[in-house]
């Protein structure tokens, strides 16, 4: 998730623009040579994914599930999702969605009934369990199959449903959250959805807690004026009767946060990373194919690459859509239609996501800074290069205000659970890591910025597991170093 000028409404207008990526000018990265347009979409013949739609191993998406410390009131760790299936179909006329869901799942402990984040404002008319009716409950958002699940085992849980999505009320003062989280429409009957830290519920019946990975399948149908854009390769597009149905494949497992589903009016371009990496940018047809920054987009790939490893995905991509924020929604980041979120400099935030946050997610709504710390640290690194400036000088200027962020918030690794999303996760984290930079020096950091990712592909941590591992890595005692920067209520001295 990108920060955003509005998230920090407590600094003055003026520190904002110095402080803020895209708002700052300091230069764009050159247009890739091949960054060539091609509006129309087209049926790929193969995906890129090595593991082809309806041969995934789904041993490979189960999780160690927890009762999250921040929002414990969403996701239960009986359940360890291991895939989604969503058939979903889209009227603009009406704004009903219409799905079809398969979930398959292993239960981690004996219980007499199945709990599930869901939509009361969707409404199931059929719900089984293995093939068998089950009755069901919905009280806000919870929804409680009654069905006994013996520690161990898989089930599947199949639902058809239909309603208009409504958002959920966001846990943060951001304004580029005042819509709510999770399924949002837009005046012109578009769609998108933004679901940290939950809000999938929204639409299909999840375990909406982000140590939860699961592999995801989707079919969406729409009338042909629409596409629909979601998570990882596009296997396939169909046309019959007035409507497109686009299937997509999502090769790796992700966390229900990191899911995206457009409905929308798009343009597509096709482009490449000098590594190969395929980017995908669907885009408001009435306008530019690239507007703002996202002609560097597979600039912002090779950059990264360079300090991060190799890209953890096969694919890359971005939808525009019609709000002020920015997503890094797994293979498929979600960019609103803003100056700022279009910038180069969010691109390379959440395209940095990718590595922090998406292949090794959090599994702790308390462990959000381990996403955005890193994120924002490389937006400043690269924001430095672009300006001519060193990373120091860039830090200094963030130290600026950093203190009352963290007076505003709290702590970056204990902050206020109504302030979701607040500039005290971003910008504490990202001087914290310039710090230890300092004090093990750049071969023992990079190694380490390198290895983490790589380590935990497709995988969750929470601190204590992050902190040893650094301090194994480093030979260096660290805990009162990190406790210091993300639990301290002062920020320590640089």
């Amino acid at each position: 998730m990108t920060s955003t000028t509005r998230a920090l409404g407590a600094l003055s207008a003026l520190a904002l623009t110095a402080a803020l990526a895209g708002c700052n000018g300091g230069g764009e990265m050159k247009q890739a040579p091949d960054a060539s347009p091609s509006p129309t979409l087209t049926t790929p013949t193969e995906p890129s994914s090595t593991t082809p739609a309806g041969a995934t191993d789904l041993a490979l998406a189960e999780s160690e599930t927890r009762e999250d410390s921040v929002y414990p009131e969403v996701g239960d760790p009986l359940v360890d999702a291991l895939s989604y299936d969503l058939d979903l179909d889209w009227d603009p006329v009406a704004d009903t969605l219409t799905g079809q869901q398969t979930l398959v799942f292993r239960a981690t402990a004996d219980a007499d009934q199945i709990p599930l984040d869901f939509n009361q404002d969707l409404k199931i008319s059929a719900l089984t369990v293995d093939g068998k009716d089950a009755q069901h409950t919905i009280d806000g958002y919870h929804l409680t199959v009654d069905a006994p699940i013996t520690k161990g085992k898989r089930y599947t849980v199949e639902l058809s449903y239909a309603g208009v999505p409504k958002p959920a009320p966001a846990p943060s003062e951001r304004s580029d959250f005042a819509t709510g989280v999770g399924w949002n429409i837009t005046d012109e009957h578009e769609t998108w959805t933004v679901q940290e830290p939950y809000g999938a519920f929204t639409w299909y019946a999840a375990n909406d807690q982000p140590a939860d990975k699961a592999f995801y399948d989707f079919s969406l149908t729409s009338p042909d004026a629409m596409q629909g854009v979601s998570n990882g390769v596009l296997t396939s597009s169909t046309k019959a009767d007035g409507r497109t149905t686009n299937t997509w494949h999502l090769a790796e497992p992700a966390s229900s946060y990191l899911v995206t589903v457009a409905f929308g009016d798009f343009q597509r371009t096709d482009l490449k990373s000098k590594s190969g990496v395929p980017i995908q940018i669907w885009t408001d047809p009435d306008g530019a194919a690239l507007p703002g920054g996202l002609a560097t987009t597979p600039d912002a790939i090779d950059w990264l690459e360079k300090y991060l490893g190799p890209y953890p995905f096969d694919t890359f991509g971005i939808v525009v859509v019609n709000n002020e924020s920015g997503m890094e929604t797994q293979t498929m980041v979600t960019l609103g239609d803003s100056e700022y979120s279009l910038s180069p400099a969010v691109v390379v935030h959440e395209a940095a996501h990718h590595w922090y946050g998406d292949t090794v997610s959090p599994a702790d709504w308390s462990e959000v800074w381990m996403n955005e710390g890193m994120a924002m640290y490389l937006q400043g690194m690269w924001e430095a290069e672009q300006e001519g400036r060193t990373v120091v000088q860039k830090m200094d200027e963030w130290a600026a205000f950093e203190t009352t962020l963290r007076d505003a918030a709290g702590p970056p690794a204990d902050y206020d659970p109504k302030k979701f999303g607040d500039g005290n996760i971003y910008f504490g984290p990202a001087l914290m890591w310039q710090e230890l930079r300092e004090k093990i020096g750049d071969t023992k950091f990079f190694e380490v910025l390198k290895e983490w990712p790589a380590s935990q592909e497709n995988g969750n941590a929470d601190r204590e597991e992050y902190w040893a591992w650094i301090e194994e890595k480093t030979g260096e005692e660290l805990t009162s170093f990190f406790e210091d920067w993300l639990l301290g209520e002062q920020t320590p001295s640089r």
